[in-house]
C-alpha cells in the first residue's frame, strides 16, 4: 500500500546532440539530476551514442534510455553516421546537421508517450521548444559552452566591431564587456561575418531560448563570476542560468574517468604506468579533441616541435600517424607516448606527471585542464574556441596563446597559416619553464583547480544552484498540475 501511495518521481528527460562534445557533459549532468531524490531520468539519443554511454549509465544511478534512429538514408549519410566525428567531410558536416531537424517527429512522439515533467535539450534542437510547449513541458537549453564565451559572441553580434576595421589581422575590442578583449577579424566565426545556413540555424536557436524556461551551464561560478552576472543581466535578462559545473567531477572511479564519452584506444593502466614513471609537472598533453581536423604539414610541426622540446609528452591523435617524421617514434620512444585514437583524457589530466596541456580550446577540455589545476598551451580552430582561449589568457590567467590566427573547420583552409615548429617550442617553453610568470600561473591554475572542486561539493556554488533548480523545476510541476 504504501508503494502506490508513493508520489511518481519528477521524470527529466535529456536530449544531447549527436558528437561527443555535447553528448558527454550531457550524461554527466543526468547522472548529476539522478543523484538527486525523487528524480527519474532518461536520455533520448540514437543507437550508436547509446552504445557510448552504456557502460557509464550502467555504473551511474538508475538511468533510462529511449533509442531515436538517426535519418542517415534521408540525410543522404552513410548508414551508421550518427555522431558528428564520423562525418569527415564539410559536405557531411552540414548534412548531419541539417539532419537534426528530422528527429522532430519522432522525438514529439517520445515525449507524447513518456510524458517527462522537464525536457533539458541541446542548444542544435531549437525545434523542441515547440514540443515542450505543445505538452506543457518546461525546456531546459544546454549551450555546451561556458558564460564567457556567450558574452562575448553577443558583443559581437550584437555590435559587429569586427566591421568597423579595415582588415583581417587588426585587433578590435569587444565592447561592453567586463574586460578589455581584443580580437581580430580573421578569428571571428564565419557564420557571424556572412549569411550561411548555420546562421540561420543560429538565430532560430536564440528565439528558442527566449521562450525556454532557463539554461543549464557546464561552468562554475567562481571561474567567470563577472560573465555570469554580464550574461544574467545584459545578454538574457529574463531567461534564467544555472551553473551546475564542472560536470566532468561526477566522474569519481578510475573506470568511469578512464571510458567516458567511449572506451580509450589505450589499455589507461598502461598510460598511468607510463606517467608514473615521469617526474611531477614534466609532461606535456597534446590532444586537439574529436572534431579538430589539421592538415599533415601541420601536424608535421607539431612532431618536430615536440621532439626539438625535449620534453616527455602524450599526444593523443584522430588519426593514423603515417605523416609523421622519418624515425619521429624510434627517437622520441623513451619519453613520448602516441595514442592514435580516444584518450581517457580525465585521468592523463590529473595524474601529477603532467604540466601542461596543449588544447583546441574546446569548452570541455578547458574545464578538465581548469579542474585538473593543469596550465595550458592555447590553440583554437573554431567553434568558439577563440573566445575560450581569452578567457583563459586574459581573464584567468593560466594559458599561453600558441599564436592561431585563423577561425576555420576546413583542414584545407590555406588561409589558416601553418603554426611553424618554433613557435610551439616558445609557447611549450614560456609555459613549463620556471621563472615568476610561469610559477604565478601555475600557482592560479592550482588555485582554480581546487576552487572548482568546491563548487561542486555540498554546500558549493554549482551544487547549491543545481539544488536550487530542481525545487524551482518541482516548484514549476506542482504549479502546472
Amino acid at each position: 500500500m504504501a508503494s502506490e501511495m508513493s508520489p511518481r518521481p519528477f521524470h527529466v528527460l535529456f536530449f544531447p546532440m549527436m558528437a561527443q562534445g555535447h553528448l558527454i557533459p550531457m550524461t554527466d549532468i543526468a547522472k548529476l539530476f539522478a543523484l538527486r531524490q525523487g528524480v527519474h531520468v532518461s536520455i533520448a539519443t540514437t543507437p550508436l551514442n547509446a552504445t557510448r554511454i552504456q557502460s557509464t549509465i550502467d555504473r551511474a544511478a538508475y538511468i533510462t534510455i529511449h533509442l531515436l534512429q538517426f535519418p542517415c538514408s534521408e540525410a543522404s549519410l552513410p548508414d551508421g553516421c550518427e555522431s558528428l566525428d564520423l562525418a569527415v567531410s564539410q559536405g557531411m558536416g552540414m548534412a548531419f546537421t541539417e539532419a537534426l531537424a528530422l528527429l522532430h517527429h519522432p522525438f514529439e512522439q517520445l515525449v507524447e508517450g513518456h510524458r517527462p515533467d522537464c525536457i533539458v535539450s541541446d542548444m542544435l534542437f531549437p525545434w523542441t521548444v515547440e514540443v515542450a510547449a505543445k505538452f506543457n513541458i518546461p525546456r531546459l537549453v544546454f549551450h555546451g559552452t561556458g558564460f564567457f564565451a556567450i558574452c562575448a559572441g553577443n558583443s559581437i553580434e550584437r555590435y559587429s566591431p569586427h566591421e568597423s576595421v579595415a582588415t583581417d589581422t587588426e585587433p578590435f575590442l569587444l565592447p561592453k564587456l567586463p574586460h578589455p578583449i581584443e580580437m581580430t577579424r580573421s578569428q571571428v566565426p564565419d557564420f557571424l561575418k556572412t549569411r550561411t545556413p548555420f546562421t540561420e540555424l543560429m538565430e532560430r536557436v536564440q528565439e528558442s531560448i527566449n521562450q525556454s524556461y532557463g539554461v543549464v551551464m557546464n561552468s562554475f561560478y567562481e571561474l567567470e563570476p563577472d560573465y555570469v552576472k554580464h550574461y544574467r543581466e545584459e545578454v538574457r535578462g529574463s531567461i534564467k542560468a544555472w551553473h551546475i559545473g564542472p560536470v566532468s567531477l561526477c566522474n569519481k572511479d578510475q573506470i568511469d574517468m578512464a571510458e567516458r564519452g567511449k572506451k580509450a584506444f589505450i589499455d589507461p593502466t598502461q598510460c598511468m604506468d607510463w606517467l608514473g614513471l615521469r617526474d611531477p609537472g614534466t609532461v606535456v598533453y597534446v590532444s586537439f579533441g574529436s572534431l579538430s581536423q589539421m592538415g599533415g604539414a601541420q601536424l608535421m610541426e607539431i612532431a618536430l616541435a615536440l621532439e626539438a622540446s625535449g620534453r616527455p609528452f602524450i599526444w593523443s591523435l584522430r588519426i593514423n600517424a603515417e605523416w609523421l617524421p622519418d624515425g619521429f617514434e624510434e627517437r622520441t620512444k623513451e619519453r613520448g607516448l602516441i595514442i592514435k585514437g580516444w584518450a581517457p583524457q580525465l585521468m592523463i589530466l590529473n595524474h601529477p606527471a603532467v604540466g601542461g596541456f596543449v588544447t583546441h580550446c574546446g569548452w570541455n577540455s578547458i574545464l578538465e585542464g581548469v579542474t585538473a589545476g593543469v596550465p595550458m598551451v592555447t590553440w583554437p580552430l573554431f567553434a568558439e574556441q577563440f573566445y575560450n582561449e581569452k578567457l583563459i589568457t586574459c581573464v584567468v590567467r593560466i594559458g599561453v596563446g600558441v599564436g592561431s590566427q585563423v577561425w576555420s573547420t576546413s583542414v584545407e583552409d590555406e588561409s589558416r597559416p601553418v603554426i611553424k615548429r618554433e613557435e610551439i617550442v616558445r609557447a611549450v617553453a614560456q609555459l613549463m619553464d620556471g621563472g615568476d610568470e610561469a610559477d604565478e600561473r601555475r600557482r592560479r591554475a592550482r588555485e582554480l583547480g581546487e576552487t572548482a572542486k568546491k563548487a561542486v561539493e555540498k554546500g558549493g556554488s554549482s551544487y547549491m544552484d543545481l539544488d536550487r533548480l530542481m525545487e524551482e523545476l518541482k516548484l514549476y510541476g506542482h504549479q502546472t498540475k
